[in-house]
């Protein structure tokens, strides 16, 4: 998902974007994690990428994402860029 989402509505207010824009990539993290694992992989992980533009997008842990998402709106910014991408994982520390 590469997705920028704007703030700035003349009748929906700010709140009420933000949470919409949390629904929807809790939905995209629900469909994801439904699609068929690799053979040899035990889970999805997904890299993070979140700013105000997608030039300016830094990596994000996908567990610190909503908060992030949370400090750029206090922040006063207009527009939000998400980027994830899915990957599979054979394990966390390889010892299999």
């Amino acid at each position: 998902m590469k997705k920028t989402f704007k703030l700035d509505h003349p009748k929906i207010k700010a709140a009420r974007i933000v949470d919409s824009i949390k629904h929807d990539i809790k939905k995209t993290l629900k469909k994801e994690r439904s699609n068929k694992l690799p053979k040899d992989t035990k889970f999805w992980d997904f890299d993070c990428k979140l700013g105000v533009t997608e030039e300016t997008a830094a990596a994000v842990p996908l567990s610190s994402l909503m908060s992030s998402i949370d400090e750029l709106v206090q922040n006063k910014v207009s527009t939000v860029y998400v980027e994830m991408t899915a990957k599979a994982v054979a394990t966390l520390d390889n010892k299999e």
